[in-house]
């Protein structure tokens, strides 16, 4: 990444981002939300946007703002924004989660909070499609991974518009027909626009850029990526259709059929391209955050798979629940995981040691991490997540709150790795900075203009 500059805010995001993570599967451990209340409970709700918002929306907000800046070979547009959209983010999240359990009746309710939610955070995603967009738009010509992130903005806001409007029609604000309509039917495009739409088009971009750099592999654009673009524009036009037709009282089954149809042949073309890249690779040792991608990748694999052995079956709808944890934990969340484990690193060492090269002694970037403990952690997480979806299949409560709880214990201690590779607690002494240095930018950026 030759050149490359931080954005000073994304460790506060992925800080953020990593506290709800552990809020969220701490609450799915103590009972509190789904499997022990239905989806659609208002209880379930504050664990689902916790996870969706908290952890996913801010992990992938901020690494889009690291990593858009070296797709389009420019700088960001408009990063000060950076930090409002982190804060409005946070804010609109906790008047969401408050109006969630006033609806619970857990807190006292307050009609405003769930609509005022709702627009902080739509605020919030425009301002982060702003930097975004206007970053992309005028890196012509247009790579690969740039044209599936600007693809991803698009679902991203029309994400955040229905929800606001669920907003509404749940605070009791209206009660128009139509919002109540797609209140009730439009849940299932919803959470898709956010999931695939939004994240895994995004995901796929920034990893084409990423794998390739990661294994020196040659980037170009085949026939395949041309296919899970347009395959992936279709499959939106399809759950946009379907959210139009509740919205408009004419409810219609074929859009989402076709819509996962669609998506399941995008994400079978995504794994053969990455096949492609990882047999190409000029590095042959492959490093631990390579390997939890390509894990992740799997089981996106695995989510169609099961859904269309579903259908064979006959019991779709008994598996939407176990595929969709499947792919926010096994996909999302473990790719996710999987290049922070680099990403943390890579942006320590940059942030320190990027300006005492060519003047003293630096470690190298797999000198900032313990690949060896690690491994261990991502293998717990990653056995506890398959266990967790399987005893979900299976209707086994119990046994799904003891697999949550090995992920937890797999997410801090990976935490912890993070932490340590912030701190340079495991470069060599021959190299290391004093601990206070890295200390008092463990998460906030420095202010003296040194890492800008």
């Amino acid at each position: 990444m030759p050149g490359a500059t931080l954005s000073p805010w994304t460790m506060s995001y992925f800080a953020t981002a990593l506290v709800c993570l552990v809020a969220g599967l701490a609450l799915t451990i103590s009972g509190f939300g789904y499997p022990s209340a239905p989806i659609d409970d208002p209880v379930s709700l504050v664990v689902v946007h916790l996870i969706a918002i908290g952890w996913l929306g801010l992990l992938f907000a901020g690494s889009l703002l690291q990593f858009v800046p070296v797709i389009a070979s420019r700088q960001l547009q408009s990063p000060h924004l950076a930090l409002p959209a982190l804060l409005l983010t946070m804010l609109g999240l906790l008047l969401l989660l408050g109006g969630f359990l006033g609806l619970a009746d857990l807190v006292p309710f307050w009609t405003w909070m769930l609509p005022a939610g709702g627009l902080l955070l739509t605020v919030a995603f425009a301002g982060l499609c702003w930097m975004v967009a206007g970053t992309l738009a005028a890196a012509r010509p247009y790579s690969l991974p740039a044209k599936f992130v600007a693809l991803g903005c698009v679902p991203l806001i029309i994400t955040a518009l229905v929800g606001l409007l669920f907003a509404l029609s749940l605070s009791g604000l209206t009660d128009d027909p139509r919002l109540v309509g797609l209140l009730l039917s439009a849940g299932p495009a919803h959470a898709y626009l956010g999931l695939f739409g939004w994240m895994t088009i995004t995901a796929i971009g920034v990893s084409y850029r990423l794998l390739t750099m990661f294994l020196l592999s040659p980037e170009r654009t085949s026939g395949t990526s041309r296919a899970i673009g347009w395959l992936s524009a279709a499959a939106l036009l399809a759950a946009g259709y379907g959210i139009f037709s509740d919205g408009a009282g004419l409810p219609a089954d074929w859009p989402l059929h076709l819509t996962i149809a669609l998506s399941g042949l995008a994400a079978l073309f995504y794994a053969i391209d990455i096949h492609s890249i990882f047999r190409e690779r000029k590095r042959k040792s492959v490093e631990l955050n390579v390997m939890a991608s390509l894990l992740a990748i799997g089981m996106l694999v695995l989510c169609f798979v099961l859904f269309a052995a579903s259908i064979v079956i006959g019991n779709p709808a008994g598996m939407v629940m176990p595929v969709a944890y499947l792919f926010t934990f096994g996909w999302l969340t473990g790719l996710g995981l999987g290049q922070l484990y680099k990403i943390v690193a890579f942006m320590t060492w940059l942030e320190f040691y990027g300006p005492l090269l060519g003047r003293t002694a630096v470690p190298r970037v797999q000198d900032l991490v313990n690949e060896r403990r690690a491994s261990l952690w991502f293998g717990l997480y990653f056995t506890a997540t398959a266990t967790a979806t399987a005893v979900l299949i299976l209707d086994m409560p119990d046994m799904f709150r003891a697999a949550t709880f090995a992920q937890l214990t797999a997410v801090c201690a990976l935490a912890f790795e993070f932490i340590q590779a912030r701190r340079l607690a495991m470069v060599p002494a021959a190299t290391r900075l004093p601990s206070a240095v890295a200390a008092r930018r463990l998460i906030l950026p420095s202010f003296n203009g040194r890492s800008r």
